[in-house]
């Protein structure tokens, strides 16, 4: 294995047995070595294969100002994210989650520290990303010794979902924030403090999580087999639940002009009313 070229002491790039570029670490692997330099393979203690062209550039830029404990530690969060999901993630999370961890840990040192302001959206409606971002905090304290606010497993978990739906985090922000908006329509509308401990609450945030990511990845709102005479049905049943289902179509469209179907209003309809009706 030679050196193709070198980021900094700890770091090279090589090509891989399919002429594929890889970044390659270990300390000292790269001290005083040049193009065409043979690799002492003794020393590698990473090696990064990212196919995506776009992170695989940005990664490299990005390490070569880390200390390689903490790229170490990303990557360690990755592959427990990987391994408890069962699922591949986007190259791009080596990029953002190694630079999120790197500035966390710089913000810590001085005593600044970022509050996320969807923590409780993230915990709720992405519980196993949630929890492995709680592993992620235990894992930089136990490698690195820095502990870091509770808050920051929220955001680990952010970029764990960003990547398992290869979405940016503007549009990640945005399907959180949608969800709260909602649930706010509700709670506005019938002038109540929801139960957040309830399984009627529970199942409600769960349709809002997939339904706002499928308007944010393009697949549009979900369409099955519901007869519109029972969209009708429900909203003589039910006139407050449906009354408060009309404000979120039109905060949906208005939002992201996006048109809700009959099928979807009638599922909304149903959960809002079972939430209600628990509160009695």
């Amino acid at each position: 294995m030679k050196v193709l070229k070198t980021i900094n002491n700890n770091i090279v790039v090589s090509l891989d047995s399919s002429n594929r570029e890889i970044i390659v670490m270990g300390r000292g692997l790269g001290f005083k070595k040049k193009s065409g330099d043979l690799i002492d393979t003794e020393k590698i203690e990473k090696t990064f294969v990212l196919d995506d062209e776009k992170s695989n550039t940005n990664f490299q830029k990005l390490v070569d100002g880390i200390p390689i404990e903490r790229i170490n530690v990303a990557d360690e969060i990755i592959s427990y994210a990987k391994k408890t999901l069962q699922k591949d993630l986007s190259d791009n999370v080596y990029v953002s989650l190694t630079d999120h961890i790197n500035l966390a840990i710089e913000r810590a040192s001085t005593g600044v520290e970022f509050e996320n302001p969807f923590g409780w959206e993230i915990k709720k409606c992405y519980y196993r990303e949630y929890l492995i971002g709680k592993v992620g905090l235990s894992m930089i304290k136990k490698r690195l010794g820095v502990t870091l606010s509770e808050d920051e497993a929220s955001f680990i978990a952010l970029h764990i979902i960003n990547a398992e739906l290869n979405l940016d985090m503007s549009r990640m922000i945005s399907m959180t924030k949608m969800v709260q908006d909602i649930l706010d329509i509700v709670e506005s509308h019938f002038q109540i403090r929801l139960n957040r401990q309830s399984i009627y609450f529970e199942r409600f945030v769960r349709r809002l999580k997939f339904f706002s990511q499928r308007i944010f990845t393009g697949q549009g709102t979900y369409e099955d087999e519901t007869d519109l005479d029972m969209l009708y049905l429900f909203q003589m049943k039910y006139p407050e639940a449906f009354e408060c289902t009309k404000k979120v179509k039109d905060y949906i469209f208005e939002t992201c002009g996006h048109c809700i179907s009959d099928e979807e209003q009638t599922y909304i309809t149903v959960h809002i009313k079972r939430l209600i009706t628990d509160l009695e």
